[in-house]
């Protein structure tokens, strides 16, 4: 055997085909890009989060928590009695509006005993100001604010603030800050006595830290504990709160990872593509080493080892660019990507030394798979026959495997039927998988029943451009496949999508049919309508009728984040709310549960559950179930009336208002928001709650329309790169056509007849593999994983415009790639024959 050095031979190619390897370079890099920012800003928002908890817990081994109205207080002293409890402290937490702040953002104000705080927590003990009194902290009318909390208010200690408890304004003395807060967590305390007094929560506590005595563990006092608790209190431990926060973000960051895979599966495809088509190009090469000595499986070795190095650079510098998407999500869109899982926090990125090293080498497995099956064609390939002139057309040819094709198929509709494991919905995904692998197998089937249906008749270059789809389908497989990947998983997101926000919109349409809607705060503020007021609410000129609201939690069950339970005005049968299956209604006081109730907790339409309302059980009776978009972890809808009469609660949180046939809305609204003061009750018509709605749903799905534009930019290299190389492999064929009277311009038609009839067969898969996918991430993936459903909407209108302009751009990229092998002289091309 002759020795040559073998990596200039093999390694030098990626050079020589610049614009292939740059394609398959950057599909690598941006599946990695994508996936490795979903994991860095989800680490670093879940971080954050946890360290914020450590802090408020302190030293505390247990909890006792409840509903957002909180609990009776004299259940601190009948555990601080307790044995087994070294010290407890009481605490009173509240979200509060700023009462000059014009933004949804709240302050995180804590009620607390500052004796007891030192021995549990003692890191969150306020420290005056030197100006201040030495017993400022146990002053009624004083507040300490953390730095985070000074800077994002423009206050300082000695200043004035202004808080808002329910629709009034108390004033407050910052008296000093809070050292042991961190950096960037906006946090006040204050006298838990004056909090109560202040903010209408007499006798009430949100929670009790516990601190056990030194030979007493956890898991044995808490059942202990947990006795003496009234119902809907229970016993958790610290870190509860970020399992519980971790597992409502978790489906979130799966489905966005999942989707970076598939953009990086594409990626896989892309190289496949460029390596099979260089192989072609370089038979001849390929046979003279193997004529002067070389084994095949050096051959094989170093052929993959060309998709390798692809691989493995595009996973480094996928890293690094995943870094920097990373910092810019976390600036536009926050910690949470959008969906609202940790609002308000300013987590910092860290480096993730395994997380990388896990991306970097899923490049690598992305190149290395990418070149495998083109790598051990070529290996296998006898010399004599490669160094016969023509035989590229053997590229992929064949049915290729369409029983193992149809077997996947078969296989998805089994994985859809898979429950969820741990919250996750694998078979969604497993069936996503087979799927798409299904598809790519039948491709070969596929091109072939297009090419037979094909007309006979016609012009010369569509004549050829059939001939040669029905005489080596292999190679529009090969231009295909990278196609169908994008376009199927752009579809299914689209599909998706539209459903999604089509289902929303409606929705809405039926949650929210008064006039005008009136409230005093978010949700878990502090803020309320209180009785007085809403009867001034009822009787302003204009005003037909109110429908008030009252948001409030329920914890039902230790380890899972709290329920909401919303009590409005429903009518008997529950026609005004957005039912889903029968409705079956009972002796007891009706409740109407969300999809995720039923998932989560089991229960069904006619069965009686007890609830814990008021520290009591009560039975009530399930009479349907609603749709719900706004809370994954379950809601409970109870009529108005019956809540007020088991629970003694008259407060409201917002209010519907229709108005009467001649009343002038804007008057109204003025005359609402007078009520309370300026900048206190917030007037809002349906049709701005909805367009905000939607803007915020846009938002959630930025990075989705991120990656369904990637996978299209995917398609179009895909497709660019394969007939770049399959117009160099053919330059003697060109040269003949050339010889037999066709012109240049004949032969570029026949190319972009080409490319369409490439990427139609591509496309055409791919939008069925996409109608599959849309269908399992809407009955499958988002059922399981957020627990609702959704109408199907398909954007037929928006497809089809998709679907033929990449076909025009795949026609065009393949004019545009054979070029400059149809530039070359025909007497020079025919003669490589010889």
């Amino acid at each position: 055997m002759i020795r040559v050095k073998l990596a200039p031979v093999f390694l030098g190619s990626l050079a020589r085909r610049r614009l292939a390897t740059l394609f398959s370079f950057t599909a690598i890099v941006l599946g990695v890009a994508l996936g490795m920012a979903v994991q860095a800003v989800h680490e670093a928002a879940l971080r954050e989060f946890e360290r914020g908890l450590r802090t408020m817990a302190g030293a505390a081994d247990l909890q006792v928590v409840g509903p957002r109205g909180g609990f009776d207080e004299n259940i601190y002293a009948q555990l601080a009695g307790r044995p087994e409890v070294a010290e407890a402290s009481p605490v009173l937490e509240l979200q509060v509006k700023w009462a000059g702040s014009e933004s949804e953002e709240t302050l995180q104000v804590l009620g607390i005993d500052i004796f007891a705080l030192a021995r549990v927590t003692p890191v969150l003990l306020p420290k005056p100001a030197s100006t201040a009194d030495r017993l400022a902290s146990l002053a009624e009318d004083n507040v300490f604010l953390s730095r985070a909390a000074q800077t994002a208010l423009g206050r300082q200690p000695g200043d004035e603030i202004e808080l808002q408890a329910g629709t009034q304004r108390r004033r407050f003395r910052i008296a000093g800050d809070i050292p042991g807060a961190a950096d960037n967590r906006r946090l006040a305390v204050m006298d838990i006595a004056a909090a109560q007094a202040h903010f209408g929560k007499l006798g009430r506590l949100s929670r009790i830290d516990l601190k056990l005595a030194d030979d007493v563990a956890p898991a044995a006092a808490r059942p202990a504990l947990q006795a003496m608790l009234p119902a809907g209190v229970l016993i958790e431990v610290p870190e509860a709160s970020a399992e519980q926060a971790g597992n409502l973000s978790r489906a979130y960051r799966v489905n966005l990872t999942l989707l970076a895979a598939i953009a990086l599966l594409t990626g896989g495809f892309l190289v496949f593509s460029a390596q099979a088509l260089s192989v072609v190009r370089r038979r001849t090469e390929f046979a003279f080493l193997r004529a002067l000595g070389l084994a095949r499986r050096t051959l094989f070795t170093w052929l993959l080892a060309e998709g390798a190095i692809v691989g493995l650079a595009g996973g480094i510098v996928g890293v690094i660019l995943g870094q920097a998407l990373a910092w810019g999500a976390l600036t536009m869109l926050g910690g949470d990507l959008g969906a609202g899982y940790f609002s308000g926090l300013q987590p910092t990125l860290q480096f993730q030394p395994l997380a990388s090293a896990v991306y970097v080498a899923l490049g690598l497995l992305a190149g290395v798979a990418g070149a495998w099956l083109p790598a051990r064609e070529a290996a296998t390939v006898s010399p004599a026959q490669a160094l016969k002139a023509g035989g590229e057309t053997t590229l992929l040819g064949g049915r290729g495997h369409p029983m193992l094709g149809l077997g996947l198929l078969a296989a998805s509709l089994a994985a859809c039927a898979i429950p969820p494991i741990d919250g996750l919905p694998l078979g969604g995904y497993l069936a996503v998988a087979c799927l798409l692998a299904g598809s790519v197998l039948l491709l070969p089937l596929v091109a072939a029943g297009i090419a037979r249906l094909l007309p006979e008749r016609g012009p010369v270059p569509a004549r050829l451009a059939a001939a040669r789809l029905v005489a080596a389908p292999g190679h529009a497989v090969v231009a295909a496949a990278g196609v169908l990947t994008s376009v199927a998983l752009a579809a299914a997101m689209a599909i998706m999508v539209a459903s999604f926000r089509d289902s929303v919109d409606q929705w809405l349409h039926q949650l929210l049919p008064a006039d005008i809607y009136l409230r005093a705060g978010q949700t878990q503020s502090s803020a309320y309508l209180d009785e007085a007021l809403q009867v001034q609410i009822s009787t302003v000129n204009g005003v037909d009728r109110s429908n008030f609201t009252r948001h409030a939690n329920l914890r039902l069950a230790a380890g899972k984040a709290p329920v909401a339970l919303i009590a409005r005005t429903i009518l008997a049968d529950g026609s005004n709310l957005p039912l889903v299956g029968p409705v079956r209604l009972g002796e007891q006081p009706a409740i109407w549960i969300s999809e995720a109730m039923l998932d989560l907790y089991g229960w069904r339409v006619g069965q009686t559950v007890a609830l814990p309302l008021a520290g009591q059980l009560v039975e009530l009776h399930v009479a349907g179930i609603w749709r719900d978009y706004a809370r994954q972890t379950g809601a409970i809808m109870i009529d108005l009336a019956d809540y007020r009469r088991l629970t003694g609660d008259r407060l409201a949180n917002d209010a519907g208002i229709y108005l009467a046939a001649d009343a002038n809305t804007e008057q109204v609204a003025a005359a609402l928001t007078a009520m309370a003061g300026p900048g206190v009750l917030e007037i809002s018509r349906p049709g701005e709650i909805r367009a905000l709605t939607l803007k915020i749903f846009d938002r959630t799905f930025a990075v989705t329309y991120l990656l369904e534009a990637v996978a299209i930019a995917i398609g179009l290299a895909g497709v660019a790169a394969s007939f770049a190389a399959l117009a160099a492999a053919r330059r003697r064929e060109f040269g003949m056509l050339r010889h037999l009277g066709l012109s240049r311009r004949q032969i570029g038609w026949m190319l972009a007849q080409e490319g369409a009839l490439a990427a139609g067969v591509g496309v055409a898969t791919g939008l069925l593999a996409g109608g599959a996918i849309g269908l399992v991430l809407i009955e499958v993936v988002n059922r399981q994983s957020f627990h609702w459903s959704m109408d199907l909407h398909v954007p037929w209108a928006s497809l089809a415009l998709f679907a033929l302009g990449l076909v025009a751009l795949a026609a065009l990229a393949a004019v545009l790639a054979g070029r400059q092998a149809m530039r070359q002289d025909a007497v020079l091309a025919v003669r490589e024959d010889w």
